[in-house]
């Protein structure tokens, strides 16, 4: 992970805008805050399946990351295999250092 990216992610968790876990994850997409769901490289088949039901039925998109678990745990300072990103902001950041094709360099 390079350090552009480690900083975006330490940041929007002081903001408050990171929710790491399954649980507050699916809890920031049922009421509408989560912008995007990452999910990482080693998460389980079944806890990536179930979360990306949950955000389809809010629209919200589910990015899977080339990253291990222990590795962001580095960044956030959490072990999580889900983190949702609810800040639009940041959102965009983050996935446009995770080389995301889908974000335009403006909307940053």
């Amino acid at each position: 992970m390079d350090n552009s990216l480690k900083n975006t992610l330490t940041i929007s968790m002081k903001a408050a805008k990171l929710k790491c876990g399954f649980d507050p994850a699916k809890e920031a997409i049922e009421n509408g805050t989560a912008a995007v769901v990452l999910v990482m490289a080693d998460a389980s088949p079944k806890t990536e399946k179930e979360i990306r039901f949950f955000a389809d039925r809010k629209g919200v998109r589910v990015i899977k990351t080339g990253i291990p678990i222990l590795e962001m745990q580095g960044a956030v300072g959490k072990k999580a295999a889900v983190l949702a990103v609810c800040d639009e902001g940041f959102a965009a950041s983050i996935l446009s250092k995770l080389g995301d094709p889908h974000v335009m360099e403006d909307s940053l």
